[in-house]
């Protein structure tokens, strides 16, 4: 396990894990990005309400993101049943 220092908002973290440097450092940018853009909408803030808009933001994306994959699977099962159907 290792540890990556990244910076987000001005502020140094240390962050501690089995990811890779470069992984660390993509995710913070994102986070970075995604706190920079609540902001942008709303510059008086507070540190702690920008970062549960920002999480709230990233959780909605993540559950349409996991509606949409489940959605595809079970389109590619339907599929697969009806292709398997044919050969019977």
């Amino acid at each position: 396990m290792g540890s990556v220092d990244v910076t987000i908002l001005g502020q140094k973290y240390t962050i501690k894990g089995d990811a890779s440097e470069e992984h660390i450092k993509k995710l913070a940018a994102f986070v970075n990005g995604r706190l920079k853009d609540v902001y942008g909408m709303a510059p008086g803030i507070t540190p702690l309400k920008a970062a549960i808009l920002a999480s709230m933001n990233i959780a909605d994306e993540l559950h349409k993101l996991k509606e949409e994959q489940e959605h595809i699977a079970k389109n590619i099962d339907e599929r697969a049943d009806v292709l398997a159907s044919l050969f019977d």
